[in-house]
């Protein structure tokens, strides 16, 4: 009935000050400790959180809830109920941990800030740019026709709607997402993840083993990752020769490498460090671990390091070279290529075993206005990222058997470093170094350590919970820590699926024999990485797992590290990179496209993401996605002209 009773949300209260409880702490003069999370309306902003068809699930575990005695039970008893629940709870505290701490005010700020040391969005932010593009908003159900039409607009659909334009293609682009301008990046957590994310922020797959976080908008994840420019390596490429991508290992490739890399502006110049970063590069040294600073996609002209530490959120200065900069913006306004945003496509049309074209259902940004949208067009290109591509595919009816497997991650394991000291991470670009030392271990499946953008909700809500004080202790040391994540190119690999209601459903397991030491000895590395560099303390985010601190033996700490269960319940796993769901190669039974992009049952349909990876790339994708999609857009030149 998608209605929630006064009963559930008195439970709902109770649960909110159990997770952030008022606690007893002498010199509390900001008040930190005496907020409960309701004097933040955290139980109201849950509720308006809840997407349609959500109320009766929370409904439902409220209600399991309360059959516990969880409204008459004390504190401690609360607590020891929602150990119990275990798994299933976890989403909704994580819920309001990311409300707690990123929820703003009229002034856009958040009381917990201060205690925090995160000072709130940076300034003065420079002006904005006028939109350059229009998108279309249908008044009714739209027809329109075009040489192509391109679902997606992210690394890979931006750059083929562009190169395809500016070849004299007419070209239509459906994006799922919104057009957003540097005007509407104000640095905020809570309204980047509604704005800019898939599915409105951190979502964790149906197993509830790793959260996934992927940008929805146009332009893409472009618009809002973190601008870690990593070339295709050798020992990948080599590797995708062998599903039959024999150009790959070719300086063919390494010319699409190189026009990506010219036209995004890279750059070294633009990494300064913030503390975490020296700590990075400290414990690497002492170690004598290989450690690089970091190129980026980025305008030096534009370049300001306090803004660029919100760039997750959506870049206000404009100095990002996103495909919505470089390739989307020049094809509508030099070469008439037409958008439509906040267009979901449905289906592929397949007419004669070759594509003929796409229908898409547009919402309008208020929902009140919705409409049918068809472009017939004999080239389809299908870029919705690879989370959302197998979804296209699969309630096509094409693709194949290979359509939504082969779902890579990188699985990210966490930790954080207690220096004890203010260490501004909220500062710089999130991403301006990395240690690559264990990057081509076990045949190049090996792992990067990396840092990450600066966040207070997710950060809070990333930390797992055990007593409502103990997090807030965690919490109150926010300033002082130094966040590592430990990047695994996983061998193993999941699949998207689709639920009863056509929505894509992405399913992981990290049970790789090879995955699960690599991303153990992730975690190692990034322990030893922390304590080389004079952390005083550190903590594994995951469950059960007491955290190390000066003094104490490192190696047992190590060794209990190791143990954690990689899964629900264990290690904190996330995944920001999304690969292979659509992938290519020369079998039809293990691959979706051939070898040049084009599905292998179904003519006309191109691959142009990241899911067309053949395996996992080991670094951040976007710069191989979009060398891979201009070489798709050279294919499918070819192939027209053909």
């Amino acid at each position: 009935m998608d209605v929630v009773t006064p009963d559930q949300i008195q439970v709902l209260r109770l649960l909110c000050d159990t997770v952030v409880p008022a606690v007893d702490e002498p010199g509390d003069t900001d008040g930190f400790w005496a907020r409960r999370a309701t004097d933040l309306g955290v139980d109201r902003a849950v509720l308006a959180a809840l997407a349609p068809g959500q109320h009766d699930a929370i409904g439902a575990l409220l209600d399991v809830l309360a059959g516990q005695g969880f409204r008459s039970a004390p504190p401690v008893r609360r607590e020891q109920i929602l150990a119990a629940l275990g798994p299933p709870v976890t989403p909704l505290i994580s819920l309001i941990l990311l409300l707690t701490y990123g929820l703003t005010d009229a002034g856009g700020g958040n009381p917990n800030w201060a205690r925090l040391g995160y000072p709130g969005p940076a300034g003065p932010v420079p002006p904005a740019d006028p939109p350059a593009i229009t998108p279309l908003r249908p008044e009714g159900d739209l027809e329109l026709d075009a040489d192509v039409v391109v679902i997606g607009s992210g690394a890979g659909g931006g750059l083929i709607a562009g190169r395809l334009a500016a070849a004299g293609a007419r070209v239509v682009v459906l994006e799922a997402g919104r057009y957003h301008t540097e005007a509407d990046f104000d640095q905020g957590e809570l309204a980047a993840y509604r704005r800019c994310y898939r599915r409105g922020g951190p979502t964790p797959t149906a197993d509830a083993n790793v959260t996934l976080m992927a940008g929805s908008g146009l332009g893409g994840g472009t618009v809002i990752n973190w601008t870690n420019c990593i070339r295709t390596t050798p020992r990948v490429r080599g590797q995708w020769a062998g599903h039959g991508l024999s150009d790959i290992p070719t300086l063919s490739f390494d010319q699409h490498l190189d026009a990506v890399w010219r036209e995004l502006s890279v750059t070294d110049h633009c990494s300064e460090f913030n503390p975490a970063h020296e700590a990075m590069q400290r414990g690497a040294a002492a170690l004598g671990w290989s450690f690089a600073t970091a190129y980026r996609n980025w305008d030096e002209k534009r370049h300001d390091p306090a803004l660029a530490g919100h760039l997750g959120f959506g870049d206000p200065s404009g100095a990002k070279r996103s495909t919505l900069k470089v390739y989307l913006e020049p094809a509508v306004t030099e070469h008439g290529a037409r958008i439509v945003d906040g267009c979901r496509a449905e289906r592929i049309l397949v007419e004669q075993h070759r594509a003929a074209g796409v229908v898409g259902h547009w919402t309008s940004a208020d929902g009140a206005r919705r409409a049918t949208v068809t472009v017939r067009a004999p080239i389809v290109v299908l870029a919705a990222g690879a989370l959302e591509s197998p979804g296209v595919l699969l309630r096509s009816g094409i693709g194949g058997p290979a359509a939504g497997d082969h779902l890579r991650l990188h699985p990210c394991t966490v930790t954080l470093g207690d220096y004890g000291t203010d260490m501004r991470g909220w500062w710089g670009p999130p991403q301006a170094a990395l240690v690559n030392e264990f990057a081509a271990a076990e045949d190049g499946h090996g792992f990067l350590i990396e840092s990450v953008q600066y966040s207070t909700g997710l950060g809070a809500s990333a930390i797992p919970f055990s007593t409502g004080a103990g997090h807030k202790q965690v919490m109150a040391g926010y300033r002082g820590y130094a966040s590592f994540i430990g990047l695994v190119r996983d061998r193993g690999h999941g699949r998207v699926t689709l639920d009863a209601a056509g929505e894509t459903t992405a399913w992981y397991a990290l049970d790789d024999e090879l995955d699960v030491r690599n991303s153990r000895r992730a975690i190692e590395a990034q322990i030893r990485l922390h304590h080389a560099a004079g952390a005083r303390g550190v903590r594994v985010l995951g469950h059960g797992l007491a955290p190390w601190t000066a003094g104490e033996d490192l190696e047992a700490f190590i060794a209990r590290a190791r143990e954690i269960p990689l899964r629900a319940g264990g290690a904190v796993l996330f995944s920001a990179h999304q690969m292979g769901s659509c992938r290519m190669g020369a079998d039809p039974a293990t691959s979706v496209a051939d070898p040049r992009g084009e599905l292998h049952d179904t003519p006309g349909v191109w691959i142009g993401d990241g899911s067309a990876f053949p395996t996992a790339s080991g670094t951040n994708p976007m710069i191989t996605i979009m060398a891979l999609a201009s070489r798709t857009a050279a294919n499918i030149s070819g192939s027209a002209r053909g």
